[in-house]
């Protein structure tokens, strides 16, 4: 197909740039508010009066600079994919902050059209924002919009049409430094004219009075002298100044950017403050922040306890009733094998796995995540993190698969590998099953809490421990709290889809595959065979039945697998009457703790290399094998 256009959208984070594309492009992108989470680009395809048009959905960031992989990112598809349009969108309750990014796009040259979303709220809050002057002091188009509403989102994409129509100004400065400034930036460009490194030459010249490592090492290799005397220039100004020139240089971007709110912005004082600004007060509190975040996580955890066991029964029970109780090889193998692990699969994945998303789409949309990070930073940095590790760790109750990859949003390697590792033991929704499918249902909601105390108390220790003995430090963090919005309903119902799908489409038909695969090894003695050399660890250690050893191998495949392979091993529904108590909480406790899933340790592997993915794979083994034996031995003594 034929891309009559490219737009790309840029911006701050939790501005609604993921909004504005599944608006646009229909594309189902998860939309949250932790930082850095779409690293890599996201792109759709609209058709709009007739034209093709590709959309990028570019990392939300704050600067031009190369700190982060989400600012290399950004600016070298904005510099060197020379898309048609940025379409950089801008919260028009944080204009000043916002417009900071906006003339360092201006100083690329790009083709601009500013969306300035969130004007609802902005009225509510008594800001008034004249689009018009602003228009004419920045020389771009202005389009005022309600991204979750979708008011502007179409108006965005004509303006970009005509943008893309039009020449260019050539030299459209979006900012006049001072003249001790601009007249270093004019020998600059002088002495780099004739070299090209894909950058527009002004823009060159900044960064290299601001020595950004990679506009450096570029020019260094085809004008080393150009370096020199970058370095010469940024010396006297910062000599006149009495600050690196990297400072002198963001203070007055800002000093413009506030000079123009100052113009275009007026501000009528509202007479109490908002829901959404006394919920941030409550949420963010010393105290009340933490009984709420506690009071919030220990209700989700009792929901989906009590409804997904009800949900699970009632399946079961449902196709229980309809049992044509087959008999024969083919007939126990179809029943048991194929049916039963269909039924208890759906239930599991009806049950538990898909309200949990739902409730987790709900969180991310409301805007609550980033809160939660930032009552966790105190707590994260006594296991060497900080608050943005909150956001990973909060995914891996989801899946371990995207936290493990979320962990790039860490500065250090050392912090990446923490949270990693960390995140690996957090019960995602498959163990989460497990722990509530098993143990929450037969044995209540107290010892199925009582587990997740226990592993949250391993992370603790293990945290401190790799903490102390990794070389290196925790760096500190400056986070933005976006204000509370009401959820989309229909975002939170195509996160939750767009997560539950894959789950449908692979993990179903390979818990179905697994469960008669168990059917057939049992019906033909192999089963017993395989859980005999097994039985050293699983019967003599852990205390477990027999069978129950097969189970951990196939669980790596897929975790909220063991559960409904542990009723075709056992050929029973009826768990207790094959399990006492102690063994079904020994079981949940080794699968909470065991290796990740197949797909975890593929995600391991990427992002921390074949050694470290061993080490962290081997550790849990280990750490699940000796503690569940452990925790048989002591909790015989007692129930």
């Amino acid at each position: 197909m034929d891309v009559d256009l490219v737009i790309a959208l840029a911006g701050n984070a939790n501005v609604g740039k993921s909004s504005i594309f599944n608006q646009l492009t229909g594309m189902g992108q998860v939309i949250g508010n932790w930082p850095g989470k779409t690293v890599e680009k996201a792109e759709g395809m609209l058709l709009h009066h007739g034209k093709h048009i590709k959309v990028i959905d570019l990392p939300g960031i704050y600067s031009l600079s190369t700190y982060s992989q989400e600012e290399i990112v950004s600016r070298e598809f904005i510099a060197l994919e020379h898309p048609d349009v940025v379409v950089n969108v801008v919260d028009a309750t944080a204009l000043e902050r916002n417009l900071f990014f906006t003339l360092q796009l201006l100083e690329m040259g790009t083709p601009l059209v500013i969306a300035l979303n969130l004007v609802d709220v902005a009225r509510k809050k008594g800001i008034s924002i004249n689009e018009k002057k602003l228009e004419n002091i920045l020389h771009a188009s202005v389009v005022p919009i309600v991204a979750p509403k979708g008011i502007g989102v179409h108006e965005i994409v004509d303006k970009a049409l005509e943008q893309a129509n039009e020449k260019p100004l050539q030299k459209n400065h979006a900012i006049s430094y001072g003249p001790e400034i601009e007249t270093r930036i004019e020998k600059l460009e002088r002495l780099l004219s004739g070299v090209s490194i894909g950058y527009p030459l002004r823009w060159t010249a900044i960064k290299l009075l601001e020595q950004d490592p990679e506009i450096v090492s570029k020019v260094s290799e085809k004008h080393p002298d150009a370096i020199v005397a970058a370095k010469i220039l940024a010396s006297e100004i910062s000599h006149i100044h009495k600050e690196p020139c990297t400072t002198v240089i963001a203070s007055e971007r800002y000093a413009v950017a506030a000079r123009i709110v100052k113009e275009v912005r007026s501000f009528k004082e509202t007479e109490k403050p908002s829901l959404g600004e006394r919920l941030d007060a409550l949420s963010m509190h010393g105290v009340y922040g933490y009984a709420l975040m506690f009071i919030l996580m220990l209700s989700i955890l009792v929901f989906l306890s009590y409804f997904g066991g009800w949900l699970s029964q009632t399946i079961q029970e449902l196709f229980e009733s309809i049992n044509p109780e087959m008999t024969g090889f083919w007939g126990e193998l179809l029943w048991n094998g194929g049916v039963v692990g269909f039924y208890a699969t759906l239930s599991i994945a009806l049950g538990f796995i898909l309200p949990f998303y739902l409730i987790l789409g709900f969180l991310e949309d409301s805007g609550y995540l980033p809160k939660i990070a930032y009552l966790m930073d105190r707590p994260c940095h006594t296991i060497g993190l900080h608050g943005k590790a909150c956001m990973p760790l909060l995914l891996a109750f989801g899946c371990n698969v995207p936290a493990c990859v979320g962990c790039r949003i860490m500065e250090t390697k050392r912090d990446r590998f923490i949270a990693i590792f960390l995140s690996t033991l957090i019960p995602c929704s498959a163990r989460t099953v497990v722990i509530l499918g098993l143990v929450g249902v037969y044995l209540g909601f107290q010892w199925a809490l009582l587990l997740y105390v226990f592993d949250f108390a391993l992370i603790f220790l293990i945290g401190r421990a790799l903490n102390r003995f990794l070389p290196g430090m925790s760096v500190g963090i400056i986070m933005e709290m976006p204000p509370y919005r009401l959820p989309s309903a229909l975002v939170v119902i195509k996160q939750a889809w767009n997560r539950f799908k894959p789950f449908l489409l692979t993990a179903l038909p390979l818990i179905v595959l697994g469960s008669i695969i168990i059917e057939t090894m049992r019906l033909t003695g192999v089963l017993a065979l395989v859980s005999d050399a097994l039985s050293p660890v699983t019967v003599a250690w852990l205390g477990l039945p027999a069978f129950t050893g097969f189970l951990f191998i196939f669980g790596i495949l897929r975790k909220e697998a063991a559960l409904v392979l542990l009723i075709s091993a056992a050929g029973t529904t009826d768990i207790p009457s094959v399990m006492s108590p102690v063994q079904m909480i020994v079981f949940a406790l080794v699968i909470m703790i065991y290796v990740p899933c197949i797909a975890t340790i593929a995600a391991l592997i990427r992002e921390t290399g074949w050694k470290r993915a061993g080490l962290i794979t081997f550790v849990e083994i280990g750490l699940a094998i000796f503690i569940g034996g452990l925790a048989f031995r002591i909790l015989t003594v007692f129930m």
